[in-house]
């Protein structure tokens, strides 16, 4: 069974961070291990969380943990997400480096890693929402290991001090990161579309879907995890997009239909790992 190992935040009753992610990597058969970076009760959008951090002694404790078991030489995908601490972002770097020690031992079972970094930061609402210190060494310490980048756009821009509206010129700063990079959140012409956009060296490839009102928080989150699990089963960039585009598309109107006010990814199960929401792809590039 490939394995996922997430470095981001536990939220219990919301449907957003690791926890959700683990809960979307199932259908595709992925174990999912989850060392927090914080333990809320719900998402802070509802209101105070409850918990709190997770002290960076105890986070690295876990992380070591892991570890011990054997479990670096075995994961397939490590996804990074929220930060509470420039600390725990250090943590993650070092078992970044450790991970990929561990997997290139020729006694190490499965595929090579993927590490993927959702450097999250802030959004164009609310700007930014971590500390400063924890966005630079997100720029500064995890950008560099990642092999894929999902940021939104607003992150995007800070990470490299470039804005754009369209999506060829967004495309155009992302190929700036020399890495395959996820945006999303991205404004296509059509007002009632929102987009994703994969860029690496070779391609551009923009996908988009109905946009739809009052959407639970976590869809970066669940999009992240359903491209780690497409990267896991060896799909190409443009499969691998359209199929995560039409998972979270396919989420969004089930919230709708069932009015859930948080992500109904357990309900969805199997859907996840095959959607049918319509979806457009189109090569920019």
């Amino acid at each position: 069974m490939p394995l996922a190992l997430i470095l981001s935040s536990y939220v219990a009753g919301s449907r957003v961070g690791g926890m959700a992610q683990a809960l979307a990597l199932a259908p595709f058969k992925i174990d999912p291990v989850v060392a927090p970076t914080v333990l809320f009760g719900r998402h802070p959008g509802w209101g105070p969380p409850g918990g709190g951090a997770v002290g960076a002694q105890t986070f690295r404790g876990v992380v070591e943990g892991v570890e011990a078991n054997g479990l670096l030489a075995l994961t397939d995908v490590l996804i990074t997400g929220y930060f509470a601490s420039a600390e725990q972002v250090w943590i993650a770097a070092e078992a970044i480096d450790r991970a990929r020690e561990a997997t290139r031992d020729p006694r190490a079972y499965g595929p090579r890693l993927t590490v993927i970094v959702d450097p999250i930061m802030g959004d164009a609402d609310k700007g930014l929402y971590v500390k400063e210190e924890v966005a630079q060494a997100i720029a500064l310490d995890l950008v560099p290991r990642a092999d894929i980048l999902t940021p939104n756009v607003w992150e995007l821009s800070q990470l490299t001090g470039l804005e754009a509206d369209y999506p060829r010129d967004i495309a155009q700063i992302a190929r700036t990161l020399d890495k395959p990079v996820l945006v999303t959140s991205v404004p296509v012409e059509d007002d009632d579309q929102i987009g994703v956009l994969y860029v690496d060296r070779g391609a551009s490839l923009l996908a988009s879907h109905a946009r739809l009102p009052d959407i639970p928080r976590g869809t970066g989150d669940l999009m992240t995890a359903l491209f780690g699990a497409a990267m896991v089963e060896g799909l190409a960039p443009h499969d691998a997009l359209y199929r995560a585009v039409q998972g979270v598309a396919e989420t969004a109107e089930a919230c709708v239909v069932w009015k859930a006010f948080e992500l109904p990814i357990v309900a969805l199960g199997e859907r996840l790992a095959r959607p049918t929401a319509s979806v457009r792809i189109e090569t920019l590039s």
